[in-house]
């Protein structure tokens, strides 16, 4: 394998925080076992040996660390992966680190451990305090927007690479320039959006943070306004999305299965070592294997992995006819639900809006870009 990535959740659904919209923990609350506890050293060992065992002597492997709250784990878990990986790892292969986090746990060793270590530090924060707070909530109950300011100035001050990651919800949705202008201001360079998901099996916006399409296109395309103006000031900022978008314009390729409509490009590795295909279907159903029996070489190309890759294959029906399929590639499909008619993406109504507004100044990015590319030699 040329490229091994896992997203790895050592500490399972365990995390310090109550966010009301967790999708986490609503997957959690959808199988059998609800936490699969914390990884062992030894487990963990077991991992970074069947990973460079699949990986090509050129390869490429990526640690990618979520939950739950992954930081729950502990510091010295995270110390003793470090140290095997550099320990074990084979020469030629490039190896890189990063962790999702609510930021609410970390401290100076916390930082100066990701800092020494190259990780990039994905941070939890949703937009401006009043949105945050409504949901972002610790065990009492409490906001946690203090907590994970002084977890970005932390960072910052070790010199850690740290891209903001914010949950749309409703309250979200309705004040797109106070998120992005935020979150500008506090210095973040890359910003990924995502859509706040419902839980599974309820009718889709029925909860107080659920987003609409509607309210979710009308969210991207101000927000495309603003970092518009930006890139055509020379003040570039980093929304992933967009750039997914303009990258296919250019024949690059998406940086999220999302946007790329290809399934498959990493495995999920819980707590006890169980293998899953997708974050959004680490449920009982679609458990690929576990590494204890099974090296992850094998599960990556088992019959349960090519049942979840079939599933994704048939793109929705409005795909079909829509002008912009090989740029959107029918979006994320845990987004998608089935009628007699047959798939449909929840979002293709936000999608469509944002491509309408936006095509032609993303192809005007593409065409600059292109012509920056050539000028580079």
């Amino acid at each position: 394998m040329k490229f091994v990535n896992l997203l790895i959740k050592p500490a399972s659904s365990q995390c310090n925080l109550r966010c009301r919209y967790c999708f986490y923990e609503d997957e959690a609350q959808n199988r059998s076992q609800h936490s699969m506890g914390i990884m062992t050293e030894e487990l963990a060992d077991l991992l970074i040996r069947q990973t460079f065992d699949a990986v090509d002597p050129d390869g490429a492997v990526s640690f990618a660390f979520q939950g739950g709250e992954p930081t729950v784990a502990g510091l010295p878990f995270f110390r003793h992966f470090v140290d095997e990986v550099k320990a074990s790892k084979p020469p030629a292969v490039k190896v890189s680190f990063s962790v999702q986090t609510n930021g609410t746990l970390l401290n100076e060793d916390w930082a100066a451990f990701f800092h020494e270590n190259g990780f990039l530090v994905g941070l939890s924060l949703d937009g401006f305090r009043e949105a945050h707070n409504a949901y972002r909530v610790d065990a009492s109950g409490e906001g946690t927007w203090k907590r994970a300011l002084a977890a970005k100035t932390l960072l910052e001050k070790h010199g850690v690479s740290c891209n903001a990651l914010c949950v749309v919800t409703r309250d979200c949705a309705a004040s797109p320039e106070l998120v992005y202008r935020r979150l500008k201001n506090f210095g973040f360079r890359f910003l990924q959006f995502i859509a706040c998901m419902d839980p599974i099996g309820h009718a889709r916006g029925q909860e107080p943070y659920s987003l609409t399409p509607e309210q979710y296109g009308r969210f991207l395309c101000e927000v495309f306004d603003l970092w518009y103006r930006d890139w055509a000031a020379g003040d570039y900022h980093s929304v992933r999305i967009f750039d997914d978008y303009i990258h296919i314009l250019l024949g690059d390729g998406a940086s999220t299965c999302a946007t790329c409509g290809t399934c498959g490009s990493y495995l999920v590795i819980e707590g006890d070592g169980s293998a899953y295909p997708c974050d959004f279907y680490v449920l009982d159903h679609w458990k690929i294997g576990d590494i204890t029996e099974t090296p992850i070489s094998e599960m990556a190309v088992s019959r349960k992995a090519a049942e979840f890759l079939s599933s994704g294959a048939e793109k929705p029906v409005e795909c079909r006819t829509c002008s912009y399929r090989n740029i959107c590639n029918g979006g994320c499909k845990n987004d998608w639900y089935a009628d007699s008619k047959g798939n449909h993406n929840y979002y293709c109504k936000a999608f469509q809006t944002l491509l309408d507004y936006a095509m032609p100044r993303m192809e005007q990015i593409a065409r600059a870009e292109l012509a920056a590319r050539k000028d580079r030699g």
